[in-house]
């Protein structure tokens, strides 16, 4: 080509080359095209497009203004040529990072050209490949040759494997070559996923199947593993509008499955509540899930705590890494979990700042941190796509949750953004709810414990034994309480219930208890020791049913004065199983002035037990509602006369819990004093 172009020779070579673009682009879209052929021919007609700007550019003409003119106007024929190549082409600089796109590049990635100028070339590409093609790339700007290389770009809905020729170019006015790289599918189309995908499972217009996500929902909250998705069952293709829609419906079902798993429980359970979470996006939306969270502070339930958090010392714990099941993932998961997010990693960002973050192409492979063997989290789970949400309860970030594919399924886009963040603000408000359930259970626990005593006196010549089961599932204080404690005669023991629950009855419980200990020491009867409790209670909200006694040891046997006020009555098993129960009645204490007490007298001989029981015990239910009663209780009672006192208390403990599946709807509360036999010798 001559150093210098005419206007009419410029024109004539503008012409000749848009003829010649065009019969490539025919060329490339006929069946039996060969698309490295047509990659070849569009990179020398560009290298002729250059080469002619060069030309025009060096010359000297005698008009200045029309040299310009005919500058600029080569520059756009560049441009055309660079946007109108029938093959994908993407201008790189030396860094590798993408300085322009044409529209077939574009297509190419299922994204707008806009959206990769800028980033680097690699991130688009299957993360096993991108070290091999950096080294390629190397060479290519170093030497000046070109060089092929067989590359899967991550874009659209699936991968596509295609043949990219990398060639150095230098562009006036650039310091540094920069690099073309022209990519021609293998196989002229995208390639296919090789299983089902995922993310568009809700996407079929069919119903759903035993083995499709109602399924894999029952599965998750059984805690049993999913079931894959069913493989010999045509899914027609929708148009494109139907999968814009079905894709939507996916999200918000998922946002529905989650609040469902989330509030199964009866009781706010925080392992539970992540582990069902993490399950149901590792089904539904990623190959990967990594949850973090920030340990529960139970010194800091309220004020303060944001602040506390904002603090640089704040420990992010690893809570749950689920993955792929095949032994190179499992090990992979495994080494993970022992990872916390270090400064620098995209959840301790996203925690920090609490907003989301989205990753569609990972470019930076130490986005997740690296392993203890300093390979790469990213590289490590083949992660192509990132995307990360905080676990924030409204009030504070307790932690994040990160999801990342592979580019079997396509990149992560807003709406897998804006659905996993209301899903991470789900989460934390579970946990949320979770800890300050525990924390009050903690609450109730304590205050019950100060309630009991906390060890049962050692009597001579008497054995001691009480239990006490708090309702399943229930974190306010339960009313129940029993003692025993020294009175001027012997010894006192009682076993009482408060009506209701909570911090109020809690305090009825501690009057009605210390009162009966103290008043004890003066009052020689359990009958007048009552009657002085009543009066006490009488400014009460609540009523108090209780069954007192007061043990006297004689020689041969021990006589029991007893008085019930409205409570189940003790019963007495003989040595040899004989059951006799005392006599009960009487009024609750604290409900009216005068007071009458049930009142009776026993005797215990070696190895008779005198057994005192809420009545928690005989109004646990089973699945039809039938109480557990008096009658079962005293067969128990019998028929563990002669084990030791210990052993009678956990029998009846076992048929009880049997007997209600382990839903005790009311406290129970049991304490047993027997007479054993002497010592030998």
């Amino acid at each position: 080509m001559p150093d210098q172009l005419e206007p009419e020779s410029l024109k004539r070579e503008i012409g000749d080359l848009e003829a010649r673009i065009a019969e490539l682009r025919q060329a490339a879209g006929m069946r039996e095209a060969d698309p490295r052929a047509a990659l070849d021919a569009a990179l020398a007609e560009l290298e002729l497009a250059l080469t002619a700007l060069r030309a025009l550019g060096a010359g000297q003409g005698a008009e200045t203004g029309r040299v310009v003119d005919s500058a600029e106007t080569e520059r756009r024929v560049l441009r055309t040529v660079f946007q109108e190549a029938p093959v994908p082409l993407f201008l790189l600089d030396r860094g590798a990072g993408v300085r322009r796109v044409n529209r077939q590049a574009a297509a190419l990635l299922g994204t707008s050209p806009g959206y990769v100028s800028g980033k680097q070339f690699t991130a688009f590409c299957d993360p096993p490949t991108r070290a091999a093609l950096r080294s390629l790339f190397a060479a290519v700007v170093r030497t000046g040759r070109r060089h092929r290389a067989q590359v899967r770009f991550l874009g659209g809905a699936a991968p596509v494997d295609a043949v990219v020729t990398l060639a150095r170019v230098w562009i006036r006015g650039e310091p540094d070559p920069m690099v073309i790289a022209a990519a021609a599918p293998s196989d002229g189309v995208p390639r296919a996923p090789e299983r089902p995908a995922r993310r568009a499972s809700r996407a079929a217009s069919a119903p759903p199947t035993p083995s499709g996500p109602r399924a894999a929902r029952a599965a998750l909250a059984r805690g049993e593993p999913v079931p894959p998705p069913a493989r010999d069952e045509p899914v027609p293709a929708p148009r494109r509008d139907d999968e814009a829609v079905a894709t939507l419906v996916h999200r918000m079902d998922v946002l529905a499955d989650a609040g469902e798993l989330l509030l199964q429980e009866p009781v706010f359970n925080e392992t539970v509540a992540v582990r069902r979470c993490a399950r149901l996006l590792a089904a539904e939306l990623a190959d990967w899930v990594i949850i973090d969270l920030v340990p529960d502070a139970p010194g800091r339930p309220g004020a303060g705590a944001e602040e506390a958090d904002r603090a640089e010392g704040v420990e992010l714990r690893r809570q749950v890494v689920l993955g792929p099941r095949d032994d190179a993932s499992v090990e992979a998961a495994r080494r993970i979990e022992e990872l916390s997010p270090g400064p620098d990693t995209l959840p301790r960002t996203v925690f920090a700042s609490r907003h989301g973050a989205l990753r569609p192409h990972v470019d930076d492979l130490e986005l997740l941190g690296a392993c203890e063997d300093g390979r790469p989290v990213c590289l490590a789970i083949g992660a192509a796509s990132v995307l990360c949400v905080p676990v924030d309860d409204g009030e504070r970030c307790l932690g994040t949750i990160t999801l990342a594919v592979g580019g079997e399924h396509g990149p992560f886009d807003l709406l897998d953004l804006a659905v996993v963040q209301r899903l991470g603000r789900h989460v934390g408000l579970v946990i949320r709810a979770a800890r300050l359930y525990r924390r009050r259970a903690q609450v109730a626990d304590s205050l019950q414990s100060s309630l009991l005593p906390k060890e049962l006196p050692a009597i001579p010549g008497l054995a001691l034994a009480g239990r006490y089961l708090g309702a399943t599932g229930g974190v306010e204080v339960g009313g129940d309480f029993y003692d025993v404690f020294p009175t001027p005669d012997g010894w006192g023991l009682v076993l009482g219930d408060v009506c209701g629950k909570g911090e109020d009855a809690a305090a009825v419980t501690a009057t009605a208890r210390h009162g009966v200990r103290l008043l004890s020491r003066r009052k020689a009867g359990p009958t007048e020791v009552l009657a002085e409790v009543n009066e006490v209670l009488l400014g009460e909200d609540r009523f108090v049913t209780a069954v007192m006694g007061v043990l006297v040891q004689g020689s041969e046997r021990v006589t029991v004065s007893l008085a019930t006020a409205g409570h189940p009555p003790a019963i007495v098993v003989r040595a040899d199983g004989v059951i006799r129960t005392t006599s009960g009645g009487g009024v609750p204490l604290g409900l009216f002035a005068v007071f009458d007490a049930g009142c009776d007298t026993v005797h215990l001989g070696v190895g008779d037990t005198l057994f005192l029981h809420s009545d928690g015990v005989l109004d646990a239910c089973d699945a039809t509602r039938r109480q557990f009663g008096a009658d079962r209780l005293t067969d128990v009672l019998a028929a563990h006369a002669a084990a030791p006192l210990e052993d009678m208390l956990g029998a009846v403990e076992h048929e009880l819990l049997e007997f209600c599946d382990g839903d005790l709807r009311d406290d129970v509360s049991m304490l047993a004093v027997r007479v054993p036999p002497p010592p030998l010798g």
